[in-house]
Order: structure tokens, then C-alpha cells, then sequence
């Protein structure tokens, strides 16, 4: 069907005195005894278009009228009779789709709690509207960042032969003589799972083409049924050959502050939206981190700080035990007042890749932390000593020969390499105050939940 987007027509001024025709959603419906008033939305922007229907030339099916029926409407684009804009004189109406009054979008019912369980509706409501067009605009803006600075985007592979959720084509036959047995006979002929991570793929690549990123979906089978996971999310990881991991902290802080400026300025009207009405004060906060110099504080003085601090923690803080979110908020919201790279963690709570510091018990890893979420970010440089990397495998009891390909990366030609992990929809809620992940995605995956 030729039609125009709304946002074509708010935006362009050369329609002005123009026919078109205009195809959507009715939001809402009023009238006077000569004049009615639709407000139609498309999905192509968050302002909606008025069309102004006079009844002495139209007579307006009142199927038209119903909150949620669809309907092309053609006319001339004018000014808008109040304020700026522009709105338009229909001439013509046609129904596209009835919609009935158990419609279940209305004022009175559109809690974000209530429209989880309508996915398949809640993104023609203002809120998910806007939330979904910050989350494109800011996956537009990861890849244009690496792009820029000369990074190959790869795509690691989603099912490996490691990992939590099983991938396999045959049900469990108890009558099976062994686990061994079992996985022989299926699909891949061993046992198979979705990834957590695309970071031990992505070092192969970054040790070929030295820049390197990877953007796609991870998958964990946690049983934690927080505001902040969800067993399906879309991971952002960068791998970078030769750099260090002050290297690496520098890289993530300007990712950051590119993808926050490249929403502030592409959206605008949803901006203002969320700072309204999701969190007030949102963007004076985002404009503040872009004015904002990271802090960088050791993970033995972040500790310090914790344990002296006249706060009654549900969690006590003691070195050698990871930060809780109470701790992380902590630290950026009522010490430093802006984003913080805790540096240098115990080796003990920390992945078995990364590299051991000269003092014996830290690894060089960070955490970046934001007020309002906690950490956002994990980051490492990577371990490039072979027979480091091999002890500390060694000491938490892995299987070598399961690792062989990796391991050959520090045989052949090994370089110091550094890389971090960003949780796609923990940034979309930072940027937009929104306060449970499962309403930054489609259709969001939880334990126990599979819409």
C-alpha cells in the first residue's frame, strides 16, 4: 500500500499543502458536533499525527474511531490549528482492521507489570515505543563505533561444547548404559550447549586481525529471577590484541560515552519522554557521565572504603568476597557520584583467563559500575603466559584437551590482548531509568518463563 511515515510527515516540511495518504494505529478519539479528531500513530515516530475529519464532508465509520483499529487516511498535510506541527485535513478514511473494545491497551491497565504479559501488544504503547527506538539507535551506534576505528565485526558461534543450556535432538533414555553413550548418539556426537560468551572465540579472531568485536545473543541458565537477568541477552564484546588493561578501560569508557551521546541526540523526543516520566533528573545524569572522567579505584581500596562506611550492608564487605549490588551502588552513588573501573580482583572469584598480577593474588580485571545498575561491564586483559594460563586451568581441575585450541594461542606467537563484556539490555535500562530488564526486549526469556 503507498503511504507515507509519520515521521516522514512531522519532519519534512515540503509536504506542507501536499496529498498524502497516512496509514496506522488510532491512539485516541474526540470530538465537537462538526469536527473529530483522530490521533494516529505508525511506529515511525513517537509524536503522533493528528487527523482532523470534517463530518459535514465525512461520514466516519465509527469502526474508525476504536482505540487500536488500524485505518489509511488520506488528505492534505497543513498546519497544525494549535501549537507548531502540522496535522491533516482527512478527506478520506478507510478501515484496515477492526479492533474491539476487550482491547486490552487502555489508560486505566497499562502497567508495565501488567503489559508483561501481553508482549505481543505492549510495543504500541509510548513506553515500549520508546524504549525499543533507544535500543536500535544504540545497536546502530556499537557497530558504527568499531567500525570507525577499524574493527572486523565477527560472529562467534552460539552452540559450544561447554556450556549451560544442552542443545541436543534425543530425549534421555534412562535405558542409556551411559552419559557418554548418550551424547555419542547425538546430534553432534557430543554434548552440546548454547554460549555464555563469544570472548575465547573472539581471541582467536583478535589474535589474527588484532581488533575485533562480536555482538549477538548469550545465553545463562542461573536460576536468578532479578530485575537484572535474563537467561536470553545480547552481549557486546570486544577483543583488542595488544593492549593492556589500562588499554582496555580507556576503550570502554569512550564505547560508552559514544553510545550515550548517540541516543541523547537521535532521540530527543524519547529522551525527554523517560526523563519525565521513568526517571527524573535521567538525562542531566547521562550528560553529567559524558562530562565525567571514570574513576579508577583498586578493588583492595574499594574494600577499605566499604568496611569504614556507616552503612548497614545486608552484605558484609570483606576482601577475597565479591562486590553485591548494594556495594556497587554504593560506591557510585554516594562515593564518587559518577561511573567507577574497580580495578584489580582477587584471583580466587575471578575467570581462570585472566592475567595474574606479579603480586600473586589479583588478577588484572575490572568492573565498570554505574549508578542505578551496579556493574554494566567485565573486563580483562587476558592471560598470555602459557604456563600461567595452564596453572591456574590446573588448579580449578579443567580438562586441558578441551582447551587445546586455546591454549595454542599462547604457543604461537602469544601477545599481551585485552577485552570486555557489555550486557546490551543493562545498558538500554541505564540510558533509559527503566528499572527491569525484562522490559528492555522483545520477548524476554526467564527462568521458568518462555512467552
Amino acid at each position: 500500500m503507498k503511504h507515507t511515515d509519520i515521521s516522514k510527515v512531522l519532519k519534512e516540511s515540503d509536504l506542507l499543502g501536499k496529498k498524502i495518504t497516512v496509514c496506522g494505529w488510532v491512539r485516541t478519539f474526540r470530538e465537537s458536533s462538526s469536527v473529530c479528531f483522530l490521533e494516529l500513530a505508525d511506529g515511525t515516530s513517537f509524536t503522533k499525527l493528528q487527523i482532523v475529519i470534517d463530518k459535514s464532508k465525512i461520514s466516519l465509520d465509527a469502526e474508525c474511531t476504536r482505540l487500536g483499529a488500524s485505518i489509511a487516511a488520506t488528505g492534505e498535510v497543513v498546519k497544525a490549528f494549535k501549537g507548531e506541527g502540522v496535522e491533516l485535513n482527512a478527506e478520506n478514511i478507510v478501515l484496515l482492521g477492526k479492533c474491539p473494545p476487550e482491547y486490552p491497551i487502555q489508560k486505566k491497565r497499562t502497567t508495565l507489570e501488567f503489559l508483561r504479559g501481553i508482549p505481543h501488544l505492549r510495543l504500541r504503547t509510548n513506553t515500549f515505543n520508546a524504549v525499543f527506538k533507544v535500543r536500535s539507535v544504540a545497536a546502530q551506534a556499537v557497530h558504527r563505533y568499531f567500525h570507525e576505528r577499524g574493527y572486523y565485526y565477527v560472529n562467534t558461534p552460539i552452540i559450544t561444547a561447554r556450556e549451560m543450556f544442552r542443545v541436543t535432538t534425543a530425549l534421555w533414555n534412562e535405558q542409556t548404559a551411559s552419559e557418554e553413550e548418550y551424547f555419542k548418539n547425538d546430534f553432534f556426537g557430543q554434548r552440546a550447549g548454547l554460549s555464555v560468551s563469544g570472548q575465547l572465540e573472539g581471541e582467536v579472531a583478535a589474535m589474527a586481525f588484532s581488533k575485533i568485536y562480536t555482538f549477538g545473543p548469550s545465553f545463562r541458565a542461573e536460576k536468578s529471577n532479578t530485575t537484572r537477568h535474563l537467561s536470553e541477552f545480547w552481549h557486546i564484546e570486544p577483543e583488542v590484541a595488544f593492549a593492556e588493561l589500562p588499554d582496555i578501560i580507556e576503550i570502554a569508557e569512550d564505547m560508552i560515552k559514544y553510545l550515550i551521546r548517540a541516543v541523547l541526540n537521535e532521540c530527543p523526543d524519547e529522551m525527554t519522554f523517560f526523563d519525565s516520566f521513568m526517571e527524573k533528573g535521567l538525562k542531566e545524569k547521562l550528560n553529567h557521565v559524558l562530562n565525567s572522567d571514570f574513576e579508577v579505584c583498586d578493588y583492595t581500596k574499594a574494600i577499605d572504603i566499604l568496611k569504614a562506611a556507616k552503612t548497614d550492608f545486608r552484605f558484609p564487605a570483606e576482601w577475597g568476597s565479591d562486590l553485591q549490588t548494594e556495594h556497587e551502588k554504593y560506591l557510585t552513588e554516594e562515593v564518587f557520584k559518577k561511573p567507577v573501573f574497580v580495578t584489580n580482583y582477587p584471583k580466587k572469584i575471578k575467570s581462570f583467563y585472566m592475567k595474574q598480577n606479579p603480586d600473586g593474588k589479583t588478577v588484572a580485571a575490572t568492573d565498570l559500575l554505574v549508578p542505578g545498575i551496579g556493574e554494566i561491564i567485565g573486563c580483562s586483559e587476558r592471560e598470555a603466559d602459557y604456563d600461567k594460563l595452564v596453572a591456574a586451568m590446573k588448579e580449578r581441575g579443567m580438562k586441558l584437551d578441551s582447551y587445546e585450541q586455546y591454549l595454542d594461542l599462547r604457543r604461537f606467537g602469544s601477545v599481551p590482548h585485552s577485552g570486555f563484556g557489555l550486557g546490551f539490555e543493562r545498558f538500554v535500562m541505564y540510558v533509559t531509568g527503566v528499572e527491569n530488564i525484562r522490559d528492555v526486549t522483545l520477548f524476554p526469556r526467564w527462568v521458568g518463563n518462555v512467552m
